[in-house]
């Protein structure tokens, strides 16, 4: 289970509407346990909640990473100990599972043990975007990839978030994983994810996506649908050749 699968149980939970007007904050255990890329990809989709943003208190790791990418001292802002908030909702991580957000709205979730056996069909898988492009993610799916080839009459691209991390696929030997799977990787882009380019769906055509919305039309046909889903069950997904969970291939 990954930082995806959270935010969307709680997309899910609480709703595309749940945090229209609020700031949501994210703590507890886990989350301080989280990795930042993992905290992107959560505070990113707190959007598709309506949030106005999702936050993270401020601990050791963020200050880290703050300090490999800037020579600028930040100004630290906590929470007040008597701070009142409108709600608050807990929630046992280690009860949450691979989740799978189905056509039109990010808080149309279910878990991948209703999905699996249903063997829904796709014809296309992102693996990238603002969402789920950092290294962590690539490092995911090629976990999956390698030595596995993408189902036959599936589509496959890989966008890595940045130029560095494209880089470093590169390096570390990530891109050619995907290559030989039968994956196309792109540089840096919103691409299809919006619709612009790359993998625009046509009608009925269904795709399984980690980018952060699958609203009517979001990448192409009015008639098309997107799963949002996590890097490792979009590249379970592209061998299989439906949604499938990680942990059967």
């Amino acid at each position: 289970v990954t930082a995806k699968d959270v935010i969307l149980h709680i997309v899910g939970l609480i709703g595309t509407a749940g945090g229209t007007g609020h700031v949501i904050e994210f703590r507890g255990s886990t989350i301080e346990a989280l990795s930042i890329e993992g905290r992107l990809t959560i505070s990113n989709m707190a959007i598709e909640a309506g949030a106005k943003n999702g936050i993270f208190e401020v601990d050791d790791q963020t200050l880290a990473f703050v300090a490999e990418h800037s020579d600028r001292k930040p100004v630290v802002y906590k929470a007040d100990e008597d701070a009142v908030y409108d709600e608050v909702i807990e929630i046992d991580l280690s009860e949450i599972k691979s989740t799978v957000a189905f056509p039109h709205l990010p808080e149309n979730t279910h878990t991948i043990d209703q999905v699996d056996g249903e063997k829904i069909a796709i014809d296309q898988v992102v693996i990238g975007s603002c969402t789920n492009g950092r290294m962590e993610d690539m490092r995911a799916a090629a976990a999956i990839l390698k030595g596995r080839k993408v189902a036959q009459d599936v589509r496959v691209i890989v966008i890595p978030a940045t130029q560095r991390i494209y880089l470093q696929c590169i390096e570390e030997g990530l891109t050619q994983i995907f290559i030989e799977a039968g994956a196309v990787v792109s540089t840096p882009t919103c691409g299809p994810c919006l619709g612009g380019h790359m993998g625009i769906l046509a009608a009925g055509e269904r795709a399984v996506s980690t980018s952060n919305r699958n609203l009517v039309g979001r990448m192409g046909h009015t008639e098309s649908e997107i799963y949002l889903a996590s890097p490792a069950v979009a590249a379970a997904s592209a061998v299989k050749g439906y949604i499938a969970d990680p942990a059967t291939v």
